[in-house]
């Protein structure tokens, strides 16, 4: 790399190899913030499970809220003995209200969806590192708290909170993508996200051994407050910081990172860093700015297809796998193993395949496995959980395209912040996936048909937009709406041989220089 013209960020970014040392230190890192993720999202599942209750008048039914008197009068039940009398159902007097077990779930999702926007402009304004340390640190502390309570509404108050401003994913998630090249995003994050797979082992092996709820809480919240060390173990996104006017703390960090692994970096070249400095507006008009955009527009509605999607259907199934047969903990652990297969594979697909057209398969794909799964004989249980594990590791797959393909779509001053509200709505799916259980009382085939008809939508709308594998992270509005015309129109005129390219970085974004004969056009 010469000093002789200007640099782009992400030329400096495919000079470090993603499995040097300053990268694994922050994957090491990065794990354990995704596993965290894991374990505090579907907590629920085990902290505030399913517990069977009969009233103390033996007079009533297992379950039943009501009699019949000798007088034809209805009589409801006032006193109950639990299967576990030291459960979340049983110590907040929870028989016969079983939508207020539910209602965790759904509480926790609804103040995650809200957190988000906040959330992803504190992460652009404050920066990635600092938000992940406050989220996460907070996020352990009103866990804590939740252990402690004894009464249900002020239990769900804070878990409304944790979710709201204790959730550290976000900007851990956009710090990912910003510190690796364009090449290497995919299969960085894809490495990074088995920490995901990591919590949702370590989940139900911890409601194993600390079957207290109270307990159970304690033991996954107190390593959370170890977040405050992330100040000191990683770095701020250098791509944030030059988009701040912060080139010297970039420059710093980048040298720091090429002494680690064992490389040189020109400092004239890093001096000749090019890149937009964020102009300072408030977060409002950033999002006018990206909504003044027709495309984008499109784009943002397109997203929250894929995050509602997600989230319903991944999150759907996960908790449902608990009602299956045989052990719970080892059912959600291995709904979580397939993740590990899955991850694998994505790798490679994401290496070699871009990104739309997996994840129009991997959305319609699923349909079709959720649609069949009513339709499978009772009499081959082995077939049904087969299907059923195979739709989860389709709706892994788009999960994890749909977090990555979003954070491509839009520009840097607003990459964290319209992520976060893409996901904010979405979450909407993963409020109402608590509640799917429920409709398996009108039938118990109605869930996965519901998933398929959401899971085939996502897919079909997926072909409205471009696929962003071998872009560059767009950094103006202009930038962002040429993602996947610009390499089509280069391809076309170099299959000609008579036009030499060259792409110049200005105000507006990319324009596109043809020199034909001596005579300069600009299109």
């Amino acid at each position: 790399m010469t000093a002789d013209k200007p640099t782009d960020f992400d030329d400096v970014l495919k000079n470090f190899n993603v499995f040097g040392r300053y990268h694994l230190v922050f994957l090491f890192f990065t794990f354990f913030a995704f596993a965290a993720n894991s374990v505090f999202c579907n907590n629920y599942v085990f902290a505030a499970q399913e517990i069977g209750y009969r009233c103390s008048d033996e007079t009533f039914g297992k379950d039943a809220c009501y009699s019949i008197g000798n007088d034809n009068r209805t009589i409801r039940c006032t006193e109950w003995v639990y299967d576990n009398p030291n459960s979340f159902v049983a110590e907040f007097q929870l028989a016969c209200q079983e939508w207020k077990r539910t209602l965790v779930g759904t509480v926790h999702s609804f103040g995650y969806m809200v957190g988000l926007l906040v959330v992803g402009p504190m992460s652009d304004r404050l920066g990635r590192k600092l938000t992940l340390v406050i989220t996460g640190v907070l996020g352990g502390l009103l866990g804590l708290a939740r252990s402690f309570t004894t009464w249900y509404w002020l239990y769900i108050v804070l878990e409304f909170l944790e979710a709201a401003v204790g959730d550290n994913c976000s900007p851990m998630f956009i710090l990912t993508i910003e510190v690796v090249s364009t090449k290497k995003r995919a299969l960085f994050y894809v490495l990074c996200g088995f920490g995901y797979t990591f919590g949702g082992i370590m989940l139900p092996t911890a409601a194993w051994i600390f079957p207290y709820w109270r307990t159970f809480l304690r033991v996954i919240y107190t390593p959370a407050l170890f977040f405050f060390l992330y100040l000191y173990a990683i770095d701020e996104s250098p791509r944030w910081l030059l988009t701040k006017g912060k080139k010297e703390k970039a420059i710093t960090i980048i040298e720091k990172a090429a002494a680690k692994n064992k490389i040189e970096i020109d400092r004239a070249v890093l001096e000749k860093l090019q890149y937009e400095e964020e102009k300072s507006i408030r977060f409002l008009e950033l999002l006018k700015m990206t909504f003044s955009s027709k495309t984008l527009t499109t784009r943002c509605l397109i997203c929250i297809i894929w995050w509602t999607t997600s989230t319903f259907v991944n999150f759907g199934l996960t908790i449902n796998s608990v009602s299956l047969q045989g052990n719970m903990y080892l059912n959600y652990m291995l709904m979580s193993l397939v993740d590990i297969p899955g991850n694998i594979i994505i790798i490679y697909i994401l290496n070699n395949f871009k990104r739309k057209m997996p994840l129009i398969t991997s959305f319609i794909v699923g349909a079709v496995l959720c649609f069949s799964q009513p339709f499978i004989p009772s009499y081959l249980p082995w077939l049904s959980i087969s299907f059923y594990m195979a739709g989860k590791l389709m709706s892994s797959f788009y999960f994890s395209i749909t977090y990555m393909f979003t954070s491509e779509l839009f520009p840097t001053y607003t990459r964290n912040s319209m992520h976060a509200l893409c996901s904010s709505i979405g979450r909407i799916g993963s409020m109402v996936a608590p509640q799917t259980p429920l409709l398996m009382h009108y039938w118990p085939g109605l869930p996965p048909l519901v998933f398929g008809g959401v899971s085939l939508v996502a897919g079909l709308v997926t072909f409205l937009v471009p696929d962003t594998a071998d872009n560059s992270l767009p950094n103006t509005v202009k930038q962002a709406e040429a993602l996947g015309n610009s390499i089509t129109l280069k391809e076309h005129i170099e299959e000609k041989g008579k036009v030499n390219l060259a792409f110049s970085k200005e105000d507006t974004g990319i324009n596109l220089v043809v020199n034909r004969e001596s005579n300069l056009s600009r299109l």
